[in-house]
C-alpha cells in the first residue's frame, strides 16, 4: 500500500468575539488538516500545529518538501518516512514549522494504519490502559477590555465551566504580575475551594516576575502554574520548581526526543506537556512519553485545534501507561478548549460530543474504538471551510 498523495487543508473562519493571551488578540480559528491517500483508497487525516499564516507557511512545507520525498513510499513504513524527512530537513530546522509540518503527516499514516488492520490507533500502540479519560474545561481568555471587567468575567466562566462538569479548568494570564493575581483570584472564588485550577502565562515572565506570580498562585493552591517563563529559559524553569509549591507546568513549545530530553534533565517540570501536533507527530510523541516517563515526570498533553487533534490525544491518553502505578494512580488528563471551535465541534460525520459526556459522565469522556483514530470528518465541511 503505497502514498499516492499528500495534501493540506486550511480552514479559517471568524470568532464571535475577539480572544487572546500574553502573545496576542485574535479574531479568527485557523486548522491545517492534512490528507494522506494510499493507492489502496484508504485515506487518513493528520492536523499540524500552527495557526494563521503559520498554518499556510506550513501547508507549503507540507506539500512542497514532504509529499515529494514520501509519496510512492509505502504508508506503512512510518518509522522509515519519519527519520528519512528528519534526516533531510535537518539541516533546515530541527525545531518549530518542519516539525508541525511532519507532525501532520505522521498522524495521518498512524489513521492509516489503523484503518488498515481495522484497529484503533491505542491498540496499534499496544493497547488501552483506560477506556475514558477525565477532561478539564479550558477557558477564561484574556480580551481587551479594563480588568475589573475581566475578572467578573473570570469568576462567572469559571463557575460555568465547573458547573459543566469538567474535573479541572485553567485560565490564561499575561497581563502584569498585579492584575493576574487579581484575575486568579477571581477564578479561585468563581470555583471554591476544593476545584483544581491552572494558569497558563504562555511564556510571558521573566524569572522575578513569575516568581511573584508563582506565590500567589501558591497562596490560592493552583494545581499548576503553565509556561511561566521562555521555553528556552530551563535555568529559569528549574528555579521555579524549587521555590513553587504550585506544580510547574510546560513543554508545548519543544520539539523532537532531543529538545525534550534537554528540557527534562533540567528538571524544571512538574507536568510535561508535549503537543503531538508540532513535535513530530505520534511516532515521535511515543518517544518522547518514554522520555518524560524515564525521568518519572507524569504527562498531560497539550491539546489545541479541531476534532482530529482531539482524536488524536483520546487515543494517546488512552494509551500511556500509569505513572508510577498503584491501585490509585496519577490520571492524565485531556485539555478541552471552551470557547467557540467549529473545527471541533461540527467537522465530524459524528461528533466526539465532548461536552454532553462530560456533563453526564462526571468529566469524563471516552476514548474512540473505531479505526485509526476512530473519527470520520465531514469533507463538504472542510472544502466549505478551506482558505488555500
Amino acid at each position: 500500500m503505497k502514498i499516492a498523495s499528500v495534501k493540506s487543508h486550511v480552514l479559517r473562519y471568524e470568532l464571535p468575539e475577539t480572544l487572546g493571551y500574553s502573545q496576542q488578540y485574535y479574531t479568527h480559528r485557523t486548522a491545517h488538516l492534512v490528507e494522506v491517500r494510499t493507492d489502496q483508497g484508504i485515506v487518513g487525516w493528520g492536523e499540524c500545529f500552527g495557526p494563521g499564516n503559520v498554518a499556510l507557511a506550513n501547508k507549503a512545507i507540507v506539500e512542497n518538501v514532504i509529499a515529494p520525498m514520501i509519496e510512492g513510499e509505502s504508508a506503512l513504513k512510518r518509522d522509515v518516512i519519519w527519520h528519512k524527512v528528519y534526516n533531510l530537513l535537518r539541516d533546515h530546522g530541527q525545531k518549530g514549522m518542519p516539525l508541525q509540518a511532519m507532525s501532520g503527516v505522521d498522524i495521518a499514516l498512524w489513521d492509516i494504519a489503523g484503518k488498515a488492520a481495522n484497529l484503533p490507533v491505542h491498540a496499534l500502540l499496544g493497547g488501552a490502559h483506560r477506556d475514558r479519560v477525565a477532561v478539564y474545561g479550558y477557558g477564561m481568555m484574556l480580551r481587551p477590555e479594563p480588568v475589573a471587567e475581566l475578572a467578573a468575567r473570570f469568576e462567572d466562566e469559571a463557575a460555568s465551566i465547573r458547573d459543566a462538569g469538567f474535573v479541572a479548568t485553567k485560565m490564561k494570564i499575561g497581563l502584569g504580575v498585579r492584575d493576574d493575581i487579581r484575575l486568579a483570584t477571581a477564578v479561585r472564588k468563581g470555583v471554591g475551594d476544593d476545584y483544581r485550577f491552572m494558569a497558563d502565562a504562555n511564556h510571558c515572565y521573566t524569572t522575578s516576575d513569575a516568581l511573584a506570580m508563582g506565590r500567589a498562585l501558591d497562596e490560592l493552591d493552583a494545581y499548576w502554574f503553565e509556561e511561566p517563563v521562555a521555553p528556552e529559559d530551563h535555568d529559569g524553569y528549574r528555579e521555579l520548581r524549587m521555590a513553587l509549591k504550585t506544580n510547574i507546568a510546560g513543554g508545548e513549545a519543544e520539539y523532537n526526543r532531543w529538545g525534550w530530553r534537554a528540557l527534562l534533565e533540567c528538571r524544571g517540570l512538574s507536568i510535561a506537556q508535549p503537543e503531538v501536533c508540532a513535535l513530530g507527530g505520534i511516532s515521535e510523541y511515543q518517544r518522547v512519553l518514554a522520555l518524560c516517563h524515564a525521568h518519572f515526570t507524569p504527562v498531560v498533553n497539550h491539546v489545541w485545534g479541531s476534532a482530529i487533534a482531539v482524536a488524536t490525544n483520546l487515543q494517546l491518553l488512552a494509551a500511556m501507561p500509569d505513572l508510577p502505578g498503584g491501585l490509585h494512580p496519577w490520571e492524565p488528563m485531556l485539555e478541552f478548549d471552551t470557547t467557540h471551535n467549529a473545527f471541533r465541534d461540527d467537522m465530524l460525520e459524528s461528533s466526539l460530543d465532548i461536552q454532553s459526556q462530560v456533563k453526564g459522565s462526571n468529566g469524563y469522556v471516552s476514548v474512540p474504538d473505531g479505526a485509526g483514530l476512530g473519527v470520520v470528518p465531514d469533507e463538504k465541511f472542510i472544502k466549505h471551510h478551506t482558505v488555500n
